[in-house]
């Protein structure tokens, strides 16, 4: 299977704020053309990447005008909004708009010439670009004011910074994402499993998230919605896409039967994540325990996450609308020998990430009363990752806000490890290499609280990831 998938095509709404002062328009309304030339090409960049900009309906001086962006920039609700100084602008006619902004500020700190000092002698250019320091002055009164920002510098065609502010871009999408996201739970938490264990209450209040649950009547509901054509059209579409070696039959069409209706529930319900518990699954009626929907969840580009673990469905699924290259994940056992990890879950992972093509084949399973029932089984590809985690840091009932989690992110190797099914037969696994010795990482892992289920996303700058984190109010801690 190849080793990239195609990258989410929703695109990133921005709202764009050029800042000029009145005081030059005054003495030549023609000085800032040049400027505002050099805007539309950094714009026009920043769309060929993926982002939607939504302008400002002028360059903005003063402040009503300031006033009439950010209400422009809040009634369209964009993600992030992008500040460039075109020259120096002072800071108090902005910033009572700019503290109005209902998203993150990402500041694009660039000048219109890469080189100032060796022409310096015979060309005057002083005078467009010199926006660094009203750059100074805004962030200066920002911080003053306790609103965060995002700076991102350099000369748009010398340096990687037009590609940083996309970067920033996306990791305000993933805040947006989690904030909003929805989280299916079926089955509900797994009992006394603690690490990850919030209230519906602590979730909505401290994140955003919101909790809906597949009770045994909704079960009912969607289980008679599901035809005997779409069990069988499912099963043809498994064999055509993996490898499936299934000898109990009957368990492989109630499995996808109950797969089929978890889809159902969620597509109804627009839920963006989801979590199934195997313990109580019996309980909420569902015929077998769906290994092979789980992991399609993922394939689809939705959260999902074991055990009844809602607050790590919503940040798989917050992530993986930005970076597909994401999946659940959790570490098993320690290789003190080689310094890595063994990566593994019972059969719930993203089949787009897999080093060969998945297995479906029978599960013995004794659980619960549900028997025997089918799974998905591969080893993830061999890469470069980081691991994401989200911590609670207050005790239950008392978690409130972003400051009450960490968010610990590392960056790891994926080895090229373990037979096709697993180095210990039918599992979904991997073997992880981190950054330094295992023993000091794990000692730092769960100092910071990490606990044990957590988000994996090849490919990625983690340094947007770090920037998520900050947007959520989270304490971020990375371990390298």
């Amino acid at each position: 299977m190849a080793n990239t998938v195609k990258r989410v095509k929703e695109k990133i709404k921005v709202g764009y704020l050029p800042l000029y002062i009145k005081l030059y328009d005054d003495s030549n309304p023609h000085y800032r053309d040049p400027m505002v030339n050099y805007m539309n090409m950094l714009i026009k960049m920043l769309e060929t990447q993926g982002i939607e900009v939504v302008q400002a309906d002028d360059v903005c001086r003063i402040k009503p005008e300031f006033e009439k962006a950010v209400k422009k920039f809040n009634k369209e609700k964009v993600t992030a909004v992008i500040t460039q100084h075109l020259a120096y602008s002072p800071a108090l006619e902005s910033l009572a708009s700019l503290l109005k902004l209902d998203c993150p500020i990402i500041v694009f700190d660039t000048t219109q010439d890469y080189e100032l000092l060796k022409v310096a002698n015979y060309e005057g250019r002083i005078s467009a670009n010199h926006g660094i320091h009203g750059v100074q002055d805004m962030c200066n009164l920002l911080l003053r004011n306790n609103k965060p920002y995002y700076l991102c510098c350099g000369h748009a065609l010398h340096s990687e910074v037009v590609s940083e502010v996309v970067g920033m871009c996306r990791a305000a999408k993933v805040a947006e994402n989690y904030k909003n996201m929805i989280v299916g739970s079926v089955g509900g938490s797994f009992t006394n499993m603690g690490d990850f264990l919030v209230s519906d209450e602590e979730y909505k209040s401290s994140i955003g998230c919101t909790v809906k649950y597949m009770t045994p009547e909704v079960v009912k509901k969607y289980v008679k919605k599901v035809t005997k054509k779409e069990v069988e059209d499912e099963i043809a579409y498994d064999k055509a896409k993996f490898n499936v070696k299934v000898k109990n039959e009957d368990a492989y069409k109630a499995a996808t039967l109950s797969g089929l209706a978890v889809r159902k529930w969620m597509e109804d319900e627009k839920i963006g994540s989801a979590t199934v518990n195997f313990l109580t699954l019996d309980i909420c009626g569902l015929p077998k325990m769906p290994f092979v929907e789980c992991c399609k969840i993922m394939q689809r580009y939705k959260g999902y996450a074991g055990e009844g673990d809602v607050l790590t469905a919503g940040l798989v699924g917050s992530l993986m609308n930005v970076y597909p290259n994401t999946q659940f994940t959790e570490m098993f056992c320690p290789d003190w020998e080689k310094d890595v990890i063994l990566l593994s879950h019972m059969g719930e992972s993203n089949p787009n990430l897999a080093a060969w093509k998945p297995l479906v084949t029978d599960c013995p399973f004794n659980y619960n009363s549900c028997g025997d029932t089918v799974a998905m089984y591969n080893c993830y590809r061999e890469g470069k990752a980081v691991i994401v985690n989200l911590a609670p840091t207050a005790p239950h009932g008392k978690v409130k806000k972003g400051e009450n989690y960490n968010l610990i992110v590392t960056e790891v190797d994926i080895i090229p490890e373990g037979l096709e099914n697993g180095a210990y037969g039918k599992a979904t696994q991997g073997w992880m290499k981190p950054c330094k010795p295992l023993k000091e990482f794990l000692k730092e892992y769960s100092y910071a609280g990490g606990t044990h289920h957590s988000a994996m996303v090849y490919d990625v700058d983690i340094e947007e990831i770090k920037a998520f984190g900050k947007m959520m109010g989270f304490n971020v801690v990375e371990i390298k």
